[in-house]
């Protein structure tokens, strides 16, 4: 999860950061289980940012702010920085003592598995044969295909388009199974709603791009044998044994700096190099290949957060024109949402990430949405099935708002400007006593 929050702003309570199908293909044999977690669930104090930047680059995973303290997982390594950095610990204890064994219920069946996620999107691009295919965009560590569903009309599959692009993000982090199911749900609405004018005309005019599932791998590890793991990372084995690399901090934009592990153990774990992973790759290679590509939407949880570039870097991008169309889109977004907006790194720098990527080489308007809950202990990573139609339906809008403003996302602050130029009607009221 990658979350971001100004601590004067911050609630008293507030929380983490086609063409044709190809057939299937053989997977790799699965992974046996990861050696036993030994992950702690650490409370600190943490009265500034300073003290959760110290947290984050001894290798904690912050999931947690509260007033003057924070809370997250930790290596026991990593807990043991901290503390040489000057950690004040207020508690810990361990993963299964604090959330239990964590079953996966049987009532949570609405969320979709790898291979309920692959038959979805072939049945989505069935049912509109003339407006949706379905793609792999590359493979992930143990084998199986990333798939994506794109929507447009006069192109499929791989075929070349100059409309104005636009792709929505999911599961980067194997335990944000919400983040999948967003944009599916998006997908499908697309697909079923597309007699309504205004959806039509989106279809008709934008090339949209869904990929609900970037880590596969780690999601299918996450409820491997009936039980949620608290899986962050992909599947890929490190030097040291341990598994998994933090594919949101594996982007090549300020890759290897603050806020990002260089040890393979922690939850935040970098890689050995930028793009040292299949899926990271199949997300460069596809956006590389698609040039119309103007907006990117990456979904995570959780938190209720807005969040646009830098992650990487305290400083505000440097483009005044573009900052004030980032603050504007981020502004409506946060208004349709009830979601809080504000720049990624105003909790603590975090470098190797997705969105940094994507504008800083690529010059695409990339948000980060932190989904829906605000807290651990609303649901956290596992909010249950009764918040997914909730969720969806809170995001339509921005998905849309968004898929429009791809022919010129600087419209954002041009229409931001304009409203903060018009007298309210209060004023005009006021003024003519």
């Amino acid at each position: 999860m990658l979350l971001a929050a100004n601590a004067a702003a911050l609630p008293d309570s507030f929380d983490g950061r086609g063409g044709e199908v190809p057939p299937a293909v053989t997977l790799k044999a699965p992974a046996s289980a990861i050696a036993e977690d030994i992950r702690l669930w650490v409370e600190f104090e943490a009265p500034d940012k300073a003290a959760r930047q110290a947290a984050v680059d001894a290798g904690v995973s912050v999931e947690e702010i509260k007033p003057g303290a924070a809370a997250g997982f930790a290596s026991p390594e990593a807990l043991e920085r901290a503390k040489d950095a000057g950690l004040k610990v207020k508690t810990k204890v361990s993963l299964r003592a604090r959330f239990g064994s964590l079953d996966f219920p049987e009532k949570d069946a609405v969320y979709h598995n790898y291979k309920e996620l692959e038959s979805a999107l072939r049945s989505l691009a069935a049912s509109a044969p003339d407006l949706a295919s379905m793609i792999s965009i590359g493979k992930s560590t143990q084998g199986r295909d990333i798939w994506a569903v794109r929507l447009t009309k006069g192109a499929r599959g791989p075929q070349r388009s100059d409309k104005p692009g636009v792709v929505f993000l999911g599961t980067h982090h194997a335990r944000e199974h919400l983040s999948t199911e967003v944009p599916l749900l998006i997908a499908r609405h697309l697909v079923e709603q597309r007699a309504d004018a205004e959806i039509a005309r989106l279809l008709e005019t934008r090339d949209i791009y869904f990929i609900p599932m970037v880590n596969p791998d780690g999601v299918e590890y996450d409820i491997e044998g009936g039980k949620y793991h608290m899986h962050r990372k992909n599947m890929s084995k490190n030097a040291d044994g341990s598994t998994g690399v933090d594919l949101n901090r594996n982007y090549a934009w300020g890759w290897g700096g603050q806020g990002a592990s260089s040890r393979p153990g922690d939850d935040t774990y970098r890689g050995p190099s930028a793009f040292s992973e299949p899926e990271s790759r199949a997300v460069k290679a596809f956006v590389e290949a698609r040039p119309n590509l103007k907006v990117m939407l990456s979904y995570h949880t959780f938190s209720e957060l807005v969040l646009y570039p830098w992650g990487g870097s305290d400083d505000a991008i440097p483009d005044a024109k573009a900052l004030a169309a980032f603050k504007g889109m981020a502004g409506e977004m946060a208004k349709m949402t009830g979601y809080t907006p504000m720049q990624s790194s105003d909790l603590y720098v975090a470098t190797g990430d997705t969105c940094d990527w994507a504008w800083g080489a690529k010059g695409i308007f990339a948000f980060t949405f932190e989904l829906t809950p605000k807290s651990m202990w609303d649901g956290g990573f596992y909010p249950g099935a009764g918040v997914v139609q909730r969720v969806f339906q809170a995001n339509i809008r921005p998905a849309l708002y968004l898929v429009d403003l791809a022919d010129d996302p600087y419209r954002a602050a041009k229409e931001a400007a304009a409203v903060v130029a018009a007298p309210s009607e209060t004023a005009k009221g006021a003024a003519a006593q």
